[in-house]
């Protein structure tokens, strides 16, 4: 999945929040449900959308469904964004440089 793609899934607060959870390892979907506060269906309906995109992998474990984070479209999308980290890091030192030397005072005219 492209990273325009990934970021436009990532994109709903939701979906971030269940990733957040999933960091901590594998989680059933009623786990999800009461720390999110959502419904059912709601995390159901986002975990899909999260499981098209590769963010998340489930498997079966008797009635139960438990789910994990796939890093994967994370480490595309981290190498995605490289290029414009190094864009800020250029500015930021040059803007760093630029207030390290010594500031000129205008003088003042005489009346």
């Amino acid at each position: 999945m492209p990273a325009s793609a990934t970021i436009e899934v990532l994109a709903e607060p939701r979906r971030r929040q269940i990733l957040d959870v999933l960091r901590a390892g594998e989680q059933p979907v009623h786990v999800l449900v009461a720390q999110l506060g959502l419904s059912q269906p709601a995390v159901s309906k986002h975990l899909r959308v999260l499981r098209d995109a590769g963010l998340v992998a489930v498997r079966p474990d008797g009635q139960r469904r438990l789910y994990r984070l796939r890093a994967d479209p994370l480490i595309e999308l981290d190498e995605w964004l490289e290029p414009y980290r190094q864009l800020w890091r250029v500015s930021l030192d040059k803007l760093e440089a630029h207030l390290a030397e010594p500031q000129i005072q205008p003088r003042r005219k005489p009346r």
